[in-house]
């Protein structure tokens, strides 16, 4: 009994000393494979740095702006012969018409260029986003192309003059003037964003990757973010392949599966454009959904040949 007794003693030592060793040495792998992962994301994350140009509201100018300023809203500054946007849908009523799209924004691209560090933009001339809002379509249907639109005008700011909105525009979609003000940021991807780019990565690795990116960049606490270029401050997740999808036909709403190697390398030629927060003043307020933002996406290639034509817009929210 006696020596049963001692070799139960023993084997039950070796057994925990077996254990111990074991966490030990898997301690020292999983150190191990974060500190890989973070050298990995950094080595990766180092050259997808980009600049955006942040815009903000400017408190400070009251008086309506001069033609030819980037703003929000207000009344367009157009040129002659400029034909307004109209799209055919569904509105949250049940009616399906057709109805003139929302004058958003203004960039005066002059203006913005002294922010483009990345020199993505055209240098002169003038851009102009536009969205329907009694439709408020989200991206995800093949059928929302046009509910939002880019216009691109190459000319000097003297061929503009201060445009009247459609006899058609109810009143409740005529976003008032607001001024703004430029300045620029370094960005690094949203990790889902980032996994659109590299997805050999698991979603469990999420916190190397904050861990990686934030040795890089100092983390940001904004809340209100609108800007030109850089990442997209996603709600719901990456959108580039929702892009790509999409806008060759595939409804997203409810997902997708089978995608080819083709169209996620494709996805990856889609960058942000424009990205309009909900917008909230003292005396004025346009909620993207329930406080949520909207996206202009377009292609790399067309951004280069300044062919706005293709655009995609996503709308995400809480």
């Amino acid at each position: 009994m006696r020596g049963i007794s001692k070799f139960l003693s023993a084997f039950l030592i070796m057994i925990l000393c077996s254990a111990m060793l074991s966490g030990c040495v898997n301690t020292i792998f999983n150190k191990n494979d974060s500190s890989k992962n973070n050298m990995d994301f950094t080595s990766l994350l180092q050259p997808m740095q980009k600049t955006s140009i942040r815009i903000e509201y400017d408190s400070h100018t009251v008086t309506e702006s001069t033609v030819g300023v980037s703003k929000i809203g207000g009344n367009p500054d157009l040129p002659s012969g400029f034909e307004w946007f109209y799209f055919q849908g569904k509105a949250y009523d049940g009616i399906s018409k057709s109805r003139p799209l929302s004058f958003l924004a203004q960039i005066n691209c002059e203006e913005a260029s002294k922010y483009d560090n990345d020199s993505l933009l055209p240098a002169t001339g003038m851009l102009y986003f536009f969205y329907e809002l009694a439709t408020m379509t989200w991206g995800f249907d093949p059928k929302d192309r046009g509910s939002a639109r880019v216009y691109y005008f190459p000319g000097n700011t003297s061929e503009l003059h201060r445009a009247e909105f459609p006899s058609d525009l109810l009143e409740e979609y005529k976003i008032p003037e607001i001024a703004i003000i430029f300045s620029s940021k370094t960005e690094l991807p949203d990790f889902e964003e980032f996994m659109e780019h590299h997805n050999r990565f698991e979603y469990n690795q999420w916190e190397d990757y904050e861990k990686a990116k934030y040795s890089i960049l100092p983390e940001s606490d904004e809340e209100k973010i609108t800007k030109l270029l850089g990442y997209a401050n996603p709600i719901q997740g990456g959108m580039l392949l929702q892009c790509e999808l999409t806008a060759n036909g595939i409804y997203t709403g409810i997902g997708y599966s089978n995608v080819s190697i083709r169209q996620k390398e494709n996805s990856t030629k889609w960058l942000l454009l424009f990205q309009l927060d909900s917008i909230q003043t003292k005396t004025y307020e346009m909620l993207w959904g329930d406080v949520g933002r909207i996206y202009f996406y377009i292609k790399s290639d067309d951004l280069k040949e300044i062919n706005f034509d293709n655009t995609w817009l996503i709308l995400q929210c809480t």
